[in-house]
């Protein structure tokens, strides 16, 4: 999973304060063409409406349990409210909109029941 560099950050996203449980995200630009393990080319403009995006997170609010900044979370694109600021977009998300975060690499937890 490639990340996003900071150059391309606005630093006015970066500073802005989140309230309750609302996050920040900038979406990831994996919206082109891809490939399935077989090998078919499925292009940019199939329709997959039921599709999740990865997205990597900016800020977070004071009232968010699980994610953190800089985490990279996995949400359905016809949720949140789109936001541009200075030319860039962004998405504010409420912390029940996202349905997984990546696990970190090199974090070696055990899990919950082991």
């Amino acid at each position: 999973m490639p990340k996003k560099k900071t150059e391309q950050v606005s630093e006015s996203a970066t500073s802005l304060k989140m309230m309750s449980d609302r996050i920040l995200v900038i979406p990831s630009n994996e919206d082109g063409e891809r490939s399935t393990r077989g090998g078919l080319l499925i292009p940019a403009t199939a329709n997959d409406d039921r599709r999740l995006r990865w997205g990597d997170v900016l800020s977070v609010g004071p009232h968010t349990r699980l994610v953190e900044t800089g985490d990279r979370v996995l949400y359905a694109p016809d949720t949140g409210y789109e936001v541009e600021i200075s030319g860039s977009e962004y998405l504010i998300l409420r912390e029940r909109d996202i349905h997984a975060v990546a696990d970190k690499e090199g974090s070696k937890s055990t899990g919950l029941y082991l």
